[in-house]
């Protein structure tokens, strides 16, 4: 009865419940908990570039921070400025510790690069498919190995 009584599972005792394996677009090493979109983001528009909070009053995530989050989105959309709101991000400290995209934007990898010419810290860029996701459970600790290993 005494080795029953108190077990834990796997994850409350800090054993990974899951390991995705994601194509590392840019490579990084990155953990947080998890922040699952459903939706298209913007980072021209639906980021604030200097506190990383979502502003788009007609999503359900509305003044979210993506600032330390393991930010997984189907796709992005939006202009080309969104490379200058992920370098903001970098700048400030306000950059989620990953980004895991559907489908790759390179525009937004243009930030993350032109940061890490600069000597900024940055983030890793991972392309895992839409169908995958699920796997991410949104609130769920999340680290990312340089080979583009998600430990969930």
């Amino acid at each position: 009865m005494r080795g029953k009584r108190g077990r834990r599972p796997p994850c409350a005792r800090g054993k990974p419940v899951a390991v995705i394996q994601a194509r590392a677009v840019i490579t990084g090493t990155g953990a947080g908990r998890v922040l699952r979109l459903a939706q298209a983001l913007s980072f021209w528009g639906d980021v604030d570039p200097y506190t990383g909070k979502l502003t788009n009053p007609r999503q359900t995530w509305h003044g979210t921070s993506i600032a330390g989050r393991v930010l997984v989105l189907p796709e992005l959309r939006g202009s080309s400025s969104g490379s200058a709101v992920m370098l903001e991000l970098l700048a400030g400290g306000h950059a989620p510790a990953a980004l895991v995209l559907g489908r790759i934007d390179a525009i937004i990898g243009l930030g993350i690069l032109v940061a890490r010419e600069m000597g900024w810290p940055t983030i890793p860029l991972l392309e895992l498919p839409v169908d995958r996701h699920e796997r991410l459970v949104d609130g769920a600790e999340a680290s990312v190995s340089v080979e583009g290993a998600i430990t969930v």
